[in-house]
């Protein structure tokens, strides 16, 4: 239940010397999978009079570039757990039935198309290999494709095909969800950690410059184990990998708007007690001068309209249209993965466009949905040290309610209506991002500077609607970013009135002299 706001000003007080960690760009990373339109209709269309000579959309281009996508992960996603990479090189590609999501796979669009498509949004690229039909020989071999320069088979053979130089693609995920009962190749915690151990070995053996992603704990239902699941690989490839990745999808079925904006508090629960097994099983491990693991939320997103019956299956599946609590909420969990930067070091919104995506197209437009512009505005802005933000703000207890679809219920109390975080670069400058989740009331907030002085203007932007349900679609936009009136400061003390219902970023300089 919401309570009544007090009179008085909240406060947010920044602190330089309180760091946190360093904000990593590749958290501002994307997902495109081998599922409903988001390859085929969508990143890559080569019948459209709006794709390029290579046969991608420019519209989806140019907007995944004003999006700064950071990296990029394929090709699944559960399409990977049955993904045979050779099936979608060289000219002679082979149409396979497609188990996960129920549609034919032409193997039109693989990894050189794939590689030019990243190319061409300015991201890095981010594999996942098979983990469920697949072996660790099939894995080697991918990285000896992509990544060594000539002599053996694989090499010469991306030669052969016509791109002389190799891709060097650096991140590689070992298998995708593979607790989950749902993933071919499905496996218990034990045969996973060992599998994964041998297939990097011969996968770094091949290139050691790579860097590993281990499936971390997908499944959060009653029955499940997940932090048994996380310590069984932690154990296991301890001395091996560099993330861990963890998932999470969220959703407002209930029609519950505070207790869906509470929603990135879990994701933030959930990092917490990850970041502890992982401080504890390093202190077992033996890494040489490699950096302590890190948390990769490789998968996250708002994912419930579009996750039942027909919308799961075939040429239109998961096509979920988002609005502005939806967009919210999204701003909700980059927020927390700001305040957790220094062990959240990668993340991935799925996905890139259509399939539960920041964009959607037609066959002669695209439009941009709601959660596009929160994800624009950090990453364009957010970067440098993430600070540890002391927030005052009235809050609310959400009733008990379910994260995901099937998982176990979950409660929160002391919600802050203002969700912040905050980072500061070198030349002072001060980046702040709050939510307000009030969905009725403006909240009047005192930003006070504990060490040195805010001067100079503050470039504000705001990402707001006429209601919490508010969409946008092809005739229409109904929620987008503003810049609004900036703020001039000259002292340790601004203060601003955050809208109901609102994401606002807030930026300008800090003077400590």
């Amino acid at each position: 239940m919401t309570q009544p706001m007090k009179a008085q000003n909240a406060r947010i007080k920044i602190d330089v010397d309180r760091i946190v960690g360093e904000v990593d760009s590749l958290i501002y990373g994307n997902f495109l999978e081998h599922l409903g339109r988001a390859v085929y209709s969508g990143a890559y269309d080569p019948d459209s009079p709006l794709a390029d000579e290579d046969g991608f959309r420019k519209d989806v281009i140019q907007a995944a570039k004003d999006l700064n996508v950071t990296q990029l992960r394929y090709p699944g996603g559960n399409f990977v757990s049955n993904y045979h990479w050779q099936d979608g090189v060289g000219s002679d590609r082979v149409p396979r039935m497609e188990l996960a999501w129920g549609r034919l796979e032409s193997n039109e669009f693989g990894t050189n198309e794939f590689m030019q498509f990243t190319n061409k949004i300015g991201a890095k690229p981010y594999f996942a290999v098979n983990m469920g039909t697949g072996t660790m020989t099939e894995a080697q071999r991918w990285v000896e494709y992509t990544n060594v320069e000539e002599g053996p088979y694989y090499a010469e053979l991306r030669k052969k095909h016509g791109y002389e130089e190799p891709w060097n693609i650096k991140y590689w995920s070992l298998g995708n969800e593979m607790d989950g009962f749902w993933q071919i190749g499905h496996l218990n915690a034990e045969d996973y950690a060992k599998k994964a151990r041998e297939t990097a070995k011969v996968m770094q053996l091949t290139d050691p410059a790579i860097s590993l992603i281990a499936a971390g704990a997908s499944n959060f239902r009653p029955d499940a184990n997940p932090m048994h699941w996380n310590r069984v690989v932690l154990e296991e490839l301890k001395n091996v990998v560099d993330y861990l990745a963890l998932h999470i999808y969220v959703g407002n079925p209930d029609n519950n708007y505070y207790n869906f904006l509470s929603t990135p508090l879990v994701l933030e629960e959930r990092t917490e007690l990850v970041e502890g097994l992982i401080r504890e099983i390093m202190s077992r491990a033996d890494r040489g001068d490699r950096p302590s693991i890190k948390i990769a939320w490789d998968e996250w997103n708002v994912w419930y309209r579009a996750r039942a019956g027909e919308s799961m299956s075939g040429e239109r599946a998961l096509e979920e249209r988002y609005n502005l609590e939806d967009a919210l909420v999204v701003a909700g969990f980059l927020n927390a993965f700001v305040r957790n930067a220094d062990i959240v070091k990668m993340a991935n919104m799925a996905q890139l466009v259509n399939v539960i995506a920041p964009m959607y197209t037609n066959e002669n437009d695209m439009f941009k949905q709601t959660i596009y512009y929160p994800l624009q505005l950090f990453s364009e802005h957010t970067y440098g040290t993430a600070l540890d933000v002391y927030v005052d703000s009235e809050t609310y207890d959400t009733e008990r309610f379910f994260v995901g679809l099937g998982e176990s219920q979950t409660q929160q109390s002391d919600v802050p209506y203002l969700d912040v975080s905050a980072s500061y670069k070198d030349n002072g400058e001060v980046i702040i991002n709050v939510v307000n989740r009030h969905k009725d009331k403006a909240i009047t907030t005192d930003i006070i500077s504990q060490k040195g002085k805010f001067t100079g203007g503050f470039k504000v932007y705001e990402v707001n609607g006429p209601d919490v349900k508010a969409q946008n679609n092809f005739e229409e936009t109904n929620v987008e970013t503003e810049e609004k009136s900036s703020i001039q400061a000259d002292g340790s003390k601004v203060t601003y009135s955050f809208p109901a219902h609102s994401y606002t970023l807030i930026k300008g300089k800090i003077t400590t002299d």
